[in-house]
């Protein structure tokens, strides 16, 4: 069951579980782009409305190795979001998960 099916879809907190739910899938199917061993390198992603898709990983060495998968990425994510025009990697700062900024 997911939070955006327990609470008001017309809800200000209904919005905000539907976001969830929408980048919790979105960094599910990001992983399931990855070969197994790098999968643990997507601490999250966001599709921004310019485009951008953003992962964000947890350290700077995972960001380097994703940046070799960044074509396989952003193809695999416009299979799924045709908007997606553009890869951002970005690193993952201490208590921050927001890959939306």
């Amino acid at each position: 069951m997911r939070l955006a099916d327990v609470v008001g879809p017309g809800t200000a907190l209904g919005r905000l579980a539907a976001e969830a739910d929408s980048r919790m899938e979105l960094v599910a199917r990001i992983r399931a782009l990855l070969p197994e061993e790098l999968r643990a390198g997507v601490a999250a992603c966001n599709l921004r409305e310019d485009g951008t898709l953003v992962v964000l990983s947890p350290s700077p060495e995972w960001a380097a190795r994703l940046r070799f998968e960044g074509e396989t990425l952003l193809a695999g994510c416009r299979s799924f979001r045709p908007e997606a025009a553009r890869l951002r990697l970005r690193v993952e700062r201490k208590g921050s998960r927001d890959p939306g900024t």
